[in-house]
Parts: structure tokens; sequence; C-alpha cells
């Protein structure tokens, strides 16, 4: 029997070495009840339009990207059958919860405070609900820490701040950066790990470009840490 806290990533690898061919996921659909609002409100959060498409017999597509998502939004008429605000729990990683929310508040989102799961599973329930403690995570562990928000239909979204990966997620043959600030926030983070690692040594450290680079690329792939 697995264990609770297994993480899979085996199978990544296995499949690599037999040839099959990669799933990517492309889009995510959600049901709205007003689509030229809905597209009002993302074009808002500073979201890429990326289409428009209506047609004779009344199918229209939408779809938006968020800013360094491989994976867009769409939604439109004749599209879904599912209840309008029926889409709960996305997903959205940050590097930075606090930036990433404050951002949202400026576009006009309605967004949460920025919290942490008191109980598991707690950032899936209501705002208000007493599994929610305000703030972010102790010690800042990444995945813990939490902000919500929904659109005007009430399709619920989850900020999820991630800063280092685990293990098996990410190959170190892929990793990259989609914006400048998140690769500005961990050169942040490589560079107070370096501190500490140049006291741990005892002088400074010339080759602190490779060190960078090792901890950066680690970190993405949850990988051991260098000390």
């Amino acid at each position: 029997m697995a264990s609770e806290y297994e993480v899979r990533g085996n199978n990544a690898t296995r499949n690599e070495s037999l040839g099959v061919v990669d799933l990517k996921l492309e889009a995510i659909v959600i049901p709205v009840s007003d689509v030229d609002r809905a597209k009002e409100y993302y074009a808002n959060l500073g979201w890429r339009l990326d289409a428009d498409f209506p047609f004779d017999n009344g199918f229209r597509v939408v779809q938006f990207t968020p800013p360094g998502s491989g994976c867009s939004l769409q939604f439109g008429t004749k599209i879904t059958s599912a209840t309008p605000g029926s889409a709960q729990g996305l997903y959205l990683i940050v590097s930075n919860i606090e930036a990433a929310r404050d951002q949202l508040f400026a576009c006009g989102a309605k967004a949460s405070d920025v919290f942490h799961p008191g109980t598991p599973g707690a950032q899936f329930e209501h705002v208000g609900a007493t599994g929610r403690i305000e703030g972010a995570a102790p010690d800042r562990a990444s995945y813990g820490s939490f902000v919500t928000f929904s659109d005007p239909d009430g399709n619920g979204w989850l900020l999820q701040e991630v800063t280092t990966r685990l293990p098996g997620r990410v190959s170190p043959a892929q990793t990259a950066f989609t914006s400048v600030d998140d690769l500005a926030a961990a050169l942040r983070r490589a560079a107070a790990a370096h501190g500490q690692h140049e006291k741990g040594i005892g002088h400074t450290d010339a080759n602190w470009p490779d060190w960078y680079a090792e901890y950066i690329v680690r970190e993405q792939t949850g990988a051991k840490l260098p000390k």
C-alpha cells in the first residue's frame, strides 16, 4: 500500500524510455452565464486574450491565458452544459503569494487575504471558514500559502505559492522561468541561501554563479538543495 504522502514520479521517467506521446494540458473549460461579462472580467485581470470566435450556429469560444501559464482558459456558448459557477478549485501557481494577491486586487478582483490551512483541505473551504489561518504558512513552506478569488459567476480560483517543487515533477532539462518576476524571486532566494553558504565555508565564494544555477535548478526540480 502506498504511503499517505508518497509522491509518484517514476511513471514520467518510464514513459520517456518507452517513447509514450506527451499529453500536455492545453486548456480548461469553465461555465459562464454571460460571455461578454466574463470576457471583460478576465481581460481586466491582465490575462492574454487568445481568441474570440463566434459561429453562425450560435457556438462561441473565448480563450484567455494567465500570465506565464502553459494552460489556457476557455468559455463561451454551446461549449459546456455545466452550471455557471460550478468550476471550483482551479489552481494558479505563483512564486510570491502577496505580490500575486496585490496584483489581483489592483485589477479589481475580490481576492481573499493570504492564508494557510489549519486543517487538511481548508484551502477548498469558503472564505471565513475556521480551517483557514490568516497569513502565509509558517517558515513560508512551499505549497502552504493560498489566496482565493471568484469570477462574476462564482467559478473559484485558488492561488498557491510554490517555490521548491516536490521531486519528480520537473525534469532538470526542462527548468525554465516564464516571467522576469519569477526569475528575480528565484535569484533572491538563491542569494539568501548563498549568504548562509558563505558563512558556512568562512570565505567569499568566487564560483557563486555556478552555485546559484545549481540551487535554482534543484529548487525547481525538488532535489536536495546545496549547502
